[in-house]
C-alpha cells in the first residue's frame, strides 16, 4: 500500500474504532503511530515522533489554561452561581409565555461564561430548571429540550475548552479564539430566546406552561447579591483578556483565585469539597492533554501520508467554491457528530481541512468558531448526544425517556444549524471584537 492510501484506512479505522467504543485518544494514537511504521517501514522513527508529539503538546505553556479554568468551573458550580443567576433570570421572565426555558438560556449564557463546560451546564440546569418548568405543567420534553440546547454554549461562550483544543491543532492563539466566540455566543443565545418565544406563539402545545400565580418580584438587594459574583468574575476573567492585561493563563489563575474567594466567602465549599474538585481537575486536565498528544502524532502521520495536500488538488482540480468546501465540511461535522463527540471531531476534520481553508485566505480564527459550532450540534444528536444523556442521567425521572430528550433537544438543533449558516455567510460577525 501507498502512504497516501495507508493514510486514508487508518482515518476509517480511527473512526470505526471509536465507535465501537475504544477510548478516543488510544485510537488515534495507536492507529497513528502503526500507520507511521508501515508508511516508513521504521519502528525507531515512529517512536521518535511519538516521543515529539509529546513534547510539542503537553509541554506547551498555553495549555496550563486547561487546569486553570477546569478548577473554575468546578469551584463555580459548587459554589451554586448557576442556581443564582437561574433565580434571577427565571424573575425577569417568569410571566412570559415560555419564560422559565428563555430564563434557563440566559442563565445558561451567563453560567457559559464562568465554567466553558456544557456537561456542568446540562448537569446543573437539569436540577434547577427542569423541576420548575414540570411544576408550572411546561411539556417535558421541552423542559429537558431547552436544558439540552442551551448547555452547549458552554462550549462557545469562552472559556471553553473545545476553543482551546482548536487553537493547537490550529496553531492559532487562545486568547483570540476566546474574544471570537463571544459574539457567536450570544447570537446564539438570543436565537434560542426567540425560537422560545415563536414555539410559545405558534405552538402553544410543545411549550405547555400556566401563569405562575405564586410569582414574587425579587427584591434588588438580592438580586445584587445573587448576580454581582458572576458578573465580576466574567469582567475578571474575559475583561483582563480583552483589555490585554492578562495572558489566557493568567486569566485562568486570577478567575481560579477569585472563584474560590467568592465560594469560601459564601461557605459553599468545604475542605472535603476542595479537594474533590482538585482530583477532578486532574481527571479532565489528563484526559485532555492525552487527547491533544494523540492529535498531534495524527497530524503527524496525515502530514505523512500526504493526505491533506492529495485532499487539497483533488478540490483544486474539481475547481471547488468556497460554498462547495464549506458544505462538504458542515455536511461531514454533522455526520460524525451522530458518532462522536466535539473533541474527536476537532480533531479528526480539522488537520485534513486546514489546508484548503488556508489558501482561500480566510481567517482561521473564523474558522474556528465555525468548527466549534458545527460539531457542537453532535451533542444534540442521537445516538451519541452526550449532552442529552448527562440530563438523562443527572433526572433520574422514569417519566421523561432519553427520547423525549432527544426530541426536545431537535429544534434546537435546528436553531444551531441556522446560526451556523450565519457565522459562515457573515465573518465579520466571528472577527467583530478582533477588528
Amino acid at each position: 500500500m501507498s502512504p497516501l492510501e495507508i493514510g486514508m484506512a487508518s482515518v476509517a479505522a480511527i473512526v470505526v474504532l471509536i465507535y465501537l467504543g475504544m477510548y478516543i485518544p488510544i485510537a488515534l494514537g495507536v492507529v497513528s503511530f502503526v500507520s507511521i511504521w508501515l508508511m516508513r517501514d521504521n519502528f525507531d522513527l515512529a517512536m521518535n515522533l511519538l516521543k515529539i508529539a509529546v513534547g510539542d503538546s503537553v509541554m506547551e505553556y498555553t495549555f496550563a489554561t486547561v487546569p486553570l479554568f477546569t478548577f473554575m468551573g468546578l469551584v463555580v458550580s459548587k459554589a451554586g452561581l448557576g442556581a443564582d443567576v437561574y433565580d434571577v433570570m427565571s424573575t425577569g421572565f417568569r410571566r412570559v409565555k415560555g419564560g422559565i426555558g428563555m430564563a434557563t438560556v440566559g442563565a445558561n449564557a451567563v453560567f457559559a461564561a464562568v465554567t466553558g463546560s456544557s456537561i456542568a451546564s446540562a448537569s446543573v440546569f437539569s436540577k434547577v430548571s427542569v423541576p420548575q418548568m414540570l411544576k408550572y405543567d411546561y411539556n417535558p420534553r421541552f423542559a429537558v429540550g431547552v436544558v439540552a440546547g442551551s448547555s452547549v454554549l458552554g462550549m462557545i461562550i469562552p472559556p471553553s475548552a473545545m476553543l482551546i483544543i482548536y487553537s493547537f491543532v490550529a496553531e492559532q492563539s487562545v486568547g483570540e479564539m476566546f474574544l471570537a466566540g463571544v459574539v457567536p455566543g450570544l447570537m446564539l443565545a438570543a436565537a434560542y430566546i426567540g425560537a422560545i418565544f415563536v414555539m410559545g406563539r405558534f405552538f402553544p402545545k410543545f411549550v405547555g406552561g400556566r401563569p405562575a400565580e405564586d410569582f414574587e418580584p425579587m427584591p434588588w438587594g438580592e438580586i445584587m447579591s445573587k448576580t454581582l459574583p458572576t458578573l465580576g468574575l466574567i469582567v475578571v476573567v474575559l475583561g483582563g483578556i480583552y483589555t490585554g492585561w492578562l495572558t489566557p493563563v493568567e486569566a485562568g489563575a486570577t478567575g481560579s483565585l477569585v472563584a474560590l474567594v467568592i465560594a469560601l466567602v459564601r461557605r459553599r465549599i468545604s475542605a472535603r469539597g476542595f479537594w474533590e474538585a482538585l482530583l477532578e481537575t486532574g481527571h479532565i486536565t489528563a484526559s485532555i492533554l492525552f487527547l491533544i498528544t494523540a492529535a498531534s502524532i495524527y497530524s503527524r502521520m496525515l502530514g505523512l501520508a500526504g493526505l491533506p495536500n492529495e485532499l487539497g488538488d483533488m478540490l483544486a482540480n474539481s475547481q471547488a467554491s468556497f460554498f462547495i468546501v464549506m458544505l462538504l465540511y458542515v455536511l461531514l461535522m454533522l455526520f460524525l457528530g451522530t458518532l462522536l463527540d466535539t473533541a474527536s471531531i476537532i480533531l479528526i476534520v480539522v488537520p485534513l481541512f486546514l489546508p484548503l481553508v488556508e489558501p482561500m485566505g480566510l481567517s482561521l480564527v473564523w474558522f474556528g468558531i465555525i468548527t466549534v459550532v458545527g460539531a457542537e450540534i453532535g451533542l444534540l444528536t442521537p445516538p451519541l448526544g452526550i449532552s442529552c444523556f448527562v440530563i438523562k442521567a443527572t433526572l433520574n425521572d422514569d417519566r421523561i425517556t432519553l427520547k423525549d430528550v432527544f426530541l426536545g433537544a431537535l429544534p434546537f438543533a435546528g436553531v444551531m444549524l441556522v446560526v451556523l449558516i450565519l457565522l459562515i455567510r457573515y465573518p465579520v460577525l466571528s472577527l467583530a471584537i478582533l477588528n
